[in-house]
């Protein structure tokens, strides 16, 4: 979707607090543009059921395994340096009938690189992880979550939508599985975008977050689906669920 350019917005980066939440009031009439993704409209019974930092040989294919048996979707956001490690595990993911989004060409985040960068990098990125898959990618979520004004004009301007989140299952950090599953569902709501990984981001993917929590993510994901189910809930791609609603737009920075 091409944005007016106006070369003041590349300089500013908009952090966390005070300034995140007077950018984010400031841009709201700029949504179309500015806006980023982390519900859909609810009422029609249905979660958007996303993973992050995949593939991951030993993890998207269990994942696979789960989501099939219980005819869920979901949108993959890809870190295209790993898909190139593992195009056929990438092909799993599309010929299994889930949807390919991208999350970069690595897990840099965007608040690393100035607004030019960000738009080469993801620009080149997204042309690999086409020819990688074979599908148009549409969706693209920031490492993180993180990035700033200028970042999301350039990734607009390629045609991306960015896509946050509005609950996780916090698997990313150590704690108990059940706590992860009983927080993680007190913040999914209809309509939610719930943030999942099926892999964990380290020093092959440019960051060092320390070491990976050893989460069983298949179990994780098929206690986390059944749970939804309970509550009449059920999980879908992006994709699927914009079928019958829409994605909610507004503007979110942090750095």
């Amino acid at each position: 979707m091409p944005v007016p350019a106006a070369e003041w917005t590349t300089t500013i980066l908009v952090g966390v607090g005070v300034l995140g939440k007077l950018a984010a009031r400031a841009a709201r009439p700029l949504s179309p543009w500015l806006g980023s993704g982390a519900s859909i409209t609810p009422g029609n019974g249905r979660v958007v059921l996303t993973f992050d930092d995949g593939p991951t040989a030993g993890e998207t294919d269990l994942i696979l395994r789960v989501l099939g048996a219980r005819g869920a979707t979901a949108t993959f956001f890809v870190l295209v340096n790993r898909a190139r490690r593992s195009p056929g595990l990438l092909h799993e993911v599309r010929d299994a009938g889930h949807e390919i989004a991208l999350h970069g060409p690595d897990h840099r985040p965007l608040t690393s690189f100035g607004a030019r960068e960000v738009g080469r990098r993801t620009r080149d990125a997204r042309r690999e992880l086409e020819d990688l898959a074979q599908v148009p990618v549409r969706w693209f979520r920031p490492p993180y979550g993180k990035q700033h004004v200028g970042a999301v004009m350039a990734v607009r301007r390629l045609g991306l939508t960015p896509v946050l989140w509005e609950s996780g299952l916090y698997d990313w950090v150590d704690l108990p599985q059940d706590t992860r599953i009983e927080r993680g569902l007190s913040e999914t709501r209809p309509g939610s975008v719930v943030l999942m990984h099926d892999g964990f981001a380290g020093t092959e993917d440019g960051v060092d977050d320390g070491p990976d929590p050893g989460v069983d993510r298949p179990d994780l994901v098929a206690r986390t689906l059944d749970a939804l189910a309970g509550r009449g809930l059920a999980a879908t791609s992006l994709e699927v669920a914009l079928g019958s609603a829409e994605l909610v737009l507004r503007p979110r920075f942090h750095g």
